[in-house]
């Protein structure tokens, strides 16, 4: 289940029908329209702002220009960056905050993890309790707040973004640390 899935629900559910201007990539412009969203291209009632490889000027003059005229901006996650093989390249969080100084501080309400959405989502799809939920990542501020701060269990994983010197300086705390995935599977075994 992905960001994406949980902005789509939330969009179904908060905002049916209305008219949606997407920042994506095809795979998530697909998985929204599959979903039920009204995307349009012109005159949109709500921005959302996702992972997008193919993004251009064109693109993000256009949103700031729809939230400077009232659309409602959001997120499908606050991610600053996304890990690539020789490190790492801009993510939704750094395109928002681009987009809210170009929109006068306009600021997104952002989906996806660290936010209940992603628990509630994950519960109602699965049956299970928030309680036997684990979700494993390599950032403490989304991987990993997502499960502490909502009633579930983060496990941190050192192949990424986190280091033990920021989780020694972070307020959030992961339920168990990871050299990597392997050690998480032997220690699950």
């Amino acid at each position: 289940m992905s960001s994406g899935d949980v902005t789509i629900e939330y969009l179904n559910a908060t905002y049916p029908g209305k008219k949606v201007y997407l920042v994506g990539t095809d795979p998530l412009i697909k998985s929204f329209l599959e979903g039920g969203i009204h995307l349009v291209e012109t005159d949109p009632d709500i921005v959302v702002i996702g992972f997008d490889t193919t993004l251009t000027y064109e693109k993000i003059t256009s949103a700031c220009d729809f939230i400077r005229y009232g659309a409602i901006f959001l997120a499908t996650h606050p991610d600053i960056n996304c890990p690539v093989e020789n490190g790492y390249i801009p993510d939704v969080g750094s395109f928002c905050a681009m987009i809210s100084l170009s929109t006068g501080g306009k600021k997104p309400k952002a989906l996806g993890k660290p936010y209940g959405e992603t628990v509630e989502m994950i519960m109602r799809r699965t049956g299970w309790k928030k309680e036997e939920i684990v979700f494993v990542g390599d950032r403490l501020y989304t991987d990993i707040a997502v499960g502490v701060n909502n009633g579930s269990k983060g496990l941190l994983v050192l192949t990424g973004e986190a280091d033990m010197p920021a989780v020694l300086h972070s307020d959030i705390k992961p339920d168990a640390i990871f050299e990597d995935l392997r050690e998480i599977g032997s220690y699950l075994c």
